[in-house]
C-alpha cells in the first residue's frame, strides 16, 4: 500500500490550501513537511526535489510534483473529481480557473501596501458581485442541478466552495444575493470529508495574518 501524501510548503495557506482542500474532500490523509527556514527551502532545491526550485511541491505515488495545477489534476484525476469525459473536464477546468483568477487577487491581498489596500478591497468586492458570483449562479441556475459539472461533484465545486468562504471572510454580505451558490457551499460543506476538514484542529489553515506574512518573507526570502 502506498504511504500518504507528503505535502512540502510552509505553515500557511499560499498555493498549497487549495492541495489541501482537494485532498481533504476526497478523503486522502495527508502528512505535512513545514518550511520553517530558508535553509529547508535551500534543502529540498539542493536535493533535486523542486524541479523549478520552488513549493508547493506534492510527494504522491512515487512522484515529487511541482505547479499547483498539474497536483490537482492528478489528484482529481486519481480520486474521480474529473469529470466523465473531455467536454466535462473543459468545463471543470474553466470554471476551476475563473475560481483562481479571483482566489488570486483575494491570496495577494496581504501583500498589498496598506495605502492600496482600500482599493484593492474595493475592486475584489466588485469583481466577486458584478462578475465571478453571478457567472457560477447562472451555470447552476441553467442546469438545476447539484452540482456545477454533470450532477456530480468534481474539483470546480471543491475550489469553488473554498473561494465562497474566503470571500465570507473578508465580506460574509457579498453571497447574500446567491442563494444557488449558497446551496452549494452548504452541500459541499455537509460531505463528510469536508465536514471534517472544517473542523477545529484540521489541516486547514486560517487567515493570513501578519505574523505568518512575515515568516513567510522570512522563509521565501521576500523584500
Amino acid at each position: 500500500m502506498a504511504g500518504k501524501p507528503t505535502l512540502h510548503y510552509f505553515n500557511g495557506r499560499g498555493r498549497m490550501e487549495c492541495i489541501r482542500w482537494l485532498l481533504a474532500a476526497a478523503g486522502v490523509e495527508f502528512e505535512e513537511k513545514f518550511i520553517e527556514k530558508p535553509e529547508d527551502l535551500d534543502k529540498l532545491k539542493n536535493d533535486g526535489s523542486l524541479m523549478f526550485q520552488q513549493v508547493p511541491m506534492v510527494e504522491i505515488d512515487g512522484m515529487k510534483l511541482v505547479q499547483t495545477r498539474a497536483i490537482l489534476n492528478y489528484i482529481a484525476t486519481k480520486y474521480n473529481l474529473y469529470g466523465k469525459d473531455m467536454k466535462e473536464r473543459a468545463l471543470i477546468d474553466m470554471y476551476s480557473e475563473g475560481v483562481e483568477d479571483l482566489g488570486e487577487m483575494i491570496m495577494h491581498l496581504p501583500l498589498c501596501p496598506p495605502d492600496q489596500k482600500d482599493a484593492k478591497i474595493a475592486q475584489i468586492k466588485e469583481r466577486t458581485t458584478n462578475r465571478y458570483f453571478p457567472a457560477f449562479e447562472k451555470v447552476l441556475k441553467n442546469h438545476g442541478q447539484d452540482y456545477l459539472v454533470g450532477n456530480k461533484l468534481s474539483k470546480a465545486d471543491i475550489h469553488l466552495v473554498e473561494l465562497l468562504y474566503y470571500v465570507e471572510e473578508l465580506d460574509p454580505s457579498l453571497l447574500a444575493n446567491f442563494p444557488l451558490l449558497k446551496g452549494l457551499k452548504a452541500r459541499v460543506s455537509s460531505l463528510p470529508a469536508v465536514k471534517k476538514f472544517l473542523q477545529p484542529g484540521s489541516q486547514r489553515k486560517p487567515p493570513m495574518d501578519e505574523k505568518n506574512l512575515e515568516e513567510a518573507k522570512r522563509i521565501f526570502r521576500i523584500k
